[in-house]
């Protein structure tokens, strides 16, 4: 008596405990997103350029300037560099130095020219003059950005600090200076205008050049100083009428109206009220998370473990976008939300995916701009990733999936586009690449995925096609080693996934667990009767007792073996159940016909059980049961196939092996009527519909 009260004792401290243990994690993982969201008052009203305002006539509570719109602060940005005048600094060393180089080089090629001396100096004089006054002149090279609609501009020419404005039409260019030299030379008729233009040509260099430095300089004081306001709203002062249509000047006004209230805000607000709407919003949300499980998935709720992977992805992802708000990441949807809804469709199931994405995106809602079109774009995006991978059979589902995603947000950006431009080319395409990039880091659910099984002991589906794979090394093993029981598991494998389909319940789970489920049989195959092919029955030199015993054994060989090839436990549980607590039943009757006299216990002739505890092991062992039956029928027509699959379910229900796995009697119909439907194509048996 005193033990089991402190059994009872210890159960409900573990109970209290785990429950003390779900509120800690509840409460951590509020604090964290808390801590993490941006403490600033969200402003209230939610507004889009074209749409109609629909709410009440808003009225200036205080005095704001209106800010000037991105278009116009580029066209007065390009107004102002239009009006710089760019700075060019004066060389004069060049041009000593191409003078100098130019009386070397007259010496050295008129030694060659074979003119006559006496010509010398009035070559020389002449060239000398021609590159001295193109020089003095001066010569730059033009710059394509100070070249509005014509191919001149004004520049600055500056030497030893002295400004001297000029136009380009003034100065020569490198080819306009070489042109006015060879139209010079053409009027000296006695010249070899060949001759000197080689000389000058090679001492022609610009004497002006363009100071990017001091020039960028000029530009940013002027930018600076440019006015980031075009007038103001009084107090009291009407902002937008309800029922007027918010065009670019009204939407200008908002937006100036948003910047005005969030910094008042930070200067009189109040920070600890911010601070206490923001638990109060995200408390609401955990709760509601909570709930959903306490209500819809108690297998998880009671499962600390469970629970703390899942608050850890939600506070991660609200963590993330908290962080991408403080750097100010050029745009929010750069963030990968469709990460959350994929993991927790992989792990777990559709529905808590969806809920709890739908949560997700509610708290992010309150931070970042425009927040309903923000909540379109990721409802719409989550529930499409959680549609395309709703029966994952192919890792290939991944990129498929990330492809209708992208479509979506096609879809859904030109619908938002065309509302708010009204026109396809004033669609800016670049606004689209964040979606992309979202998408790509999408795919990072897949080794998040590895990750989460590893760290917390799950077993998802990418694990699940892993194992169905039937060149697995112990699938492998069990072709070779019991050729004739990996048969039967192939064809247990489709019976149970195909009813499975119908009934609804996880595929991919039972497909895994039908191919595993005999693989005890592998350490003596020769003693079940799909391995014998020789005619000889090892049973047949056995006690009846003994025999019962080797065929139950396979179940806990093969828990046995799959736990040491690190087969999941959610698997290992069809290799436990498949058989129930039932009894090997043509020993036990052939025990009792033949020693009538002796008492036997029954449970040397019983598995050891549990019985199916799901939808899935529960579909299972009725296959497996129907299977191994059907091979036994000598003459597989419809009325035999038909007797054969009630029998043997009528006898599972009257063995209670199916009570606690939550299959229904509308169920059990619809599983015998699949059984029947394929085992009649397995066997190839023609229905006679005359009869029908």
């Amino acid at each position: 008596m005193a033990a089991t009260l402190s059994t009872s004792r210890q159960k409900a401290l573990m109970r209290k405990y785990a429950r003390n243990v779900k509120f800690f994690m509840m409460l951590l993982s509020i604090a964290v997103i808390v801590l993490a969201l941006p403490k600033q008052a969200k402003f209230r009203y939610e507004y889009e350029k074209g749409k109609i305002w629909n709410q009440k006539d808003l009225i200036s509570p205080y005095i704001f300037a209106v800010l000037k719109s991105g278009e116009q602060l580029k066209e007065d940005q390009a107004a102002a560099t239009r009006s710089i005048t760019p700075i060019y600094q004066l060389d004069h060393e060049a041009e000593q130095q191409n003078l100098d180089g130019y009386k070397n080089d007259f010496e050295i090629k008129w030694r060659n020219a074979g003119l006559a001396e006496k010509l010398k100096q009035k070559y020389f004089t002449l060239g000398y003059n021609l590159l001295k006054e193109v020089y003095d002149r001066g010569v730059l090279a033009l710059n394509k950005k100070y070249q509005h609609g014509s191919e001149n501009y004004r520049i600055s020419v500056l030497h030893n600090n002295i400004d001297n404005e000029v136009n380009t039409a003034q100065l020569y260019t490198r080819e306009t200076a070489l042109s006015y030299i060879d139209q010079t030379l053409s009027t000296y008729k006695s010249i070899d205008k060949t001759f000197l233009i080689g000389i000058i040509q090679g001492r022609l260099q610009e004497n002006l050049n363009y100071d990017d430095k001091l020039t960028n300089r000029l530009e940013n004081e002027v930018i600076n100083s440019l006015s980031l306001t075009r007038g103001m709203v009084q107090k009291g002062e009407l902002i937008v009428a309800k029922g007027s249509v918010i065009n670019q000047d009204i939407y200008q006004k908002l937006e100036s109206f948003r910047q005005a209230f969030e910094d008042n805000v930070r200067v009189s607000g109040n920070p600890r009220l911010v601070l206490l709407g923001q638990v109060l919003l995200v408390s609401i949300v955990i709760a509601l998370l909570m709930v959903f499980l306490y209500l819809f998935r108690k297998d998880i709720y009671h499962d600390n473990r469970l629970v703390s992977l899942i608050l850890l992805v939600v506070t991660a992802m609200l963590a993330t976008l908290s962080w991408s708000i403080r750097v100010q990441l050029p745009n929010l949807y750069y963030i990968p939300y469709c990460i959350v809804p994929i993991i927790i469709r992989i792990l777990f199931d559709t529905r808590l995916a969806l809920n709890i994405h739908l949560l997700v995106v509610l708290i992010a809602g309150f931070f970042v701009p425009n927040s309903f079109e923000f909540a379109y774009y990721e409802i719409t995006a989550g529930m499409v990733a959680i549609y395309s991978i709703k029966n994952l059979i192919r890792r290939e589902q991944f990129l498929i999936s990330a492809l209708i995603i992208v479509s979506n947000y096609l879809v859904a950006f030109l619908g938002i586009s065309f509302i708010r431009e009204g026109s396809i080319s004033s669609i800016d395409w670049m606004d689209f690449l964040p979606f992309v990039v979202s998408v790509l880091l999408t795919l990072l659910a897949y080794p998040l995925i590895y990750a989460f099984e590893k760290v917390f002991g799950l077993t998802s589906d990418i694990t699940l096609i892993e194992l169905t794979n039937t060149n697995a090394p112990l699938l492998r093993k069990l072709a070779f080693t019991a050729p004739g029981t990996f048969q039967h598991s192939l064809q247990v494998a489709n019976l149970a996934e195909s009813a499975i389909y119908s009934i609804g319940g996880n595929a991919l789970l039972v497909r895994a667990g039908a191919l595993y489920h005999d693989i005890g049989k592998m350490e003596n195959p020769l003693y079940f009767i799909e391995n014998q092919n020789s005619g000889f029955n090892p049973h047949d030199k056995l006690p009846y007792q003994e025999s019962a015993q080797l065929i139950i054994r396979h179940v806990s060989k093969g828990v046995e073996l799959a736990r040491k090839e690190n087969i999941p436990e959610i698997v290992i549980d069809f290799i436990r159940t498949h058989h129930g607590n039932t009894r090997v039943d043509y020993f036990y009757q052939s025990y009792l016909k033949n020693f009538p006299e002796k008492i036997i216990d029954e449970n040397t002739f019983r598995y050891p059980g549990p019985i199916p505890f799901s939808k899935e092991t529960g579909v299972l062992m009725l296959a497996d049961s129907v299977e191994a039956a059907s091979r036994s029928l000598h003459e597989p027509n419809a009325q035999a196939i038909d007797a054969l699959v009630d029998r043997i379910v009528e006898y599972k229900l009257d063995q209670e092996q199916l009570k606690d796995s939550d299959i229904t009697l509308k169920d059990i119909e619809t599983v015998k009527m699949i059984f029947k439907k394929m085992l009649m194509s397995i066997y190839h048996v023609r229905i006679d519909y005359q009869n029908n």
